[in-house]
């Protein structure tokens, strides 16, 4: 029997592709954020099952009303300003959308009787790791808005569970990356300048160590901590285990793009040329595999090459339709 699962931030990179796994599974799927993409509305065309809904997390008589109109069962909360430098830039706006939104989604919850909701978490909020691999007992102390932001959502669903009866899991992923990748980062900045024949050097961070995570295995993930019918903990790893170097990253990306003029120097990793990186490192999965029964598919290596393929494929379309270059 399928359930109505409440998606936020289902626009979103990370959402969409939330959405169409839970779609092809059978689910029903009520895909929220603030205005419905090209790609949702393509989705929707395609799938009865799917509903479409805009409102504001912010907005507590907004999310009121999606529970009222839609009636969820569980929910997959991804909405919220992603980033340690866009959340540094609008550290107000990221108050109300990362913590604030998530309040309003719990209270909702408790309303209507939803228990189950799943938040997209981040290793921003361990701050500076204290050893090579870490575990989910680790000690949160973020260093950035952003990490600051989604500890408190981490923190409030902790007291909604001990008081309401919620169930707010938390999975911590750390650097997602795979097609289609909407920001200017790791692995994105590499492979685009490979398909484009332009030469790219990254000044500093190379030999930063850094858990990477391809999109398919953090959805994969997220679905399992879902599905699970009883948790013994409130917050998984869903990453690789391993903390593979930025340089690692050029160096596949030259290996399956012959020529490509990508590398790297060693020093501080600067987010945005910005903001200093906390300290990584990889984290440990061994709790999401008893746990959950995650398996990651994807290494690092294999995760550029599928990224490279599914790029090229995308370069080849557009060229097709007459888009772009």
């Amino acid at each position: 029997m399928s359930r109505k699962i409440l998606v936020t931030g289902a626009s979103g990179w990370l959402g969409i592709a939330i959405v169409q796994a839970l779609l092809a599974r059978g689910d029903q799927v009520v895909a929220l954020d603030l205005r419905s993409s090209p790609a949702s509305l393509a989705l929707a065309t395609r799938h009865p099952e799917l509903t479409l809904a805009e409102a504001d997390l912010g907005e507590w008589s907004q999310v009121v009303d999606v529970f009222k109109a839609h009636g969820p069962t569980a929910v997959v909360h991804t909405a919220a300003i992603v980033g340690v430098v866009l959340a540094a830039d609008v550290p107000i706006k990221t108050l109300r959308v990362n913590t604030e939104g998530s309040i309003n989604l719990f209270e909702a919850m408790r309303l209507h009787g939803v228990k189950r909701v799943v938040h997209l978490s981040t290793e921003e909020t361990y701050g500076d790791f204290t050893a090579p691999v870490i575990t989910e007992d680790h000690p949160q102390k973020p260093n950035s808005v952003y990490g600051l932001t989604k500890l408190a959502a981490e923190h409030y669903g902790r007291v909604y569970t001990d008081r309401y009866g919620l169930e707010c899991i938390n999975v911590r992923t750390c650097w997602v990356y795979g097609p289609n990748l909407p920001r200017a980062r790791v692995p994105k900045v590499f492979i685009d300048a490979a398909l484009d024949g332009t030469a790219y050097h990254l000044t500093a961070g190379g030999d930063l160590a850094v858990d990477q995570v391809y999109i398919d295995d953090t959805v994969a993930g997220v679905l399992l901590a879902l599905d699970k019918k009883n948790h013994r903990f409130d917050a998984y790893h869903i990453a690789t285990g391993q903390a593979p170097t930025i340089d690692d990253v050029a160096r596949f990306v030259r290996e399956f793009v012959p020529g490509a003029n990508v590398s790297t120097a060693p020093g501080l990793y600067l987010h945005g040329d910005r903001f200093p990186t906390a300290r990584k490192g990889a984290l440990d999965i061994s709790r999401a595999r008893q746990e959950l029964g995650y398996s990651p598919q994807y290494d690092l290596r294999a995760g550029i090459e599928k990224s490279i393929l599914e790029a090229r494929a995308e370069r080849t379309a557009k060229r097709a339709g007459g888009i772009g270059p």
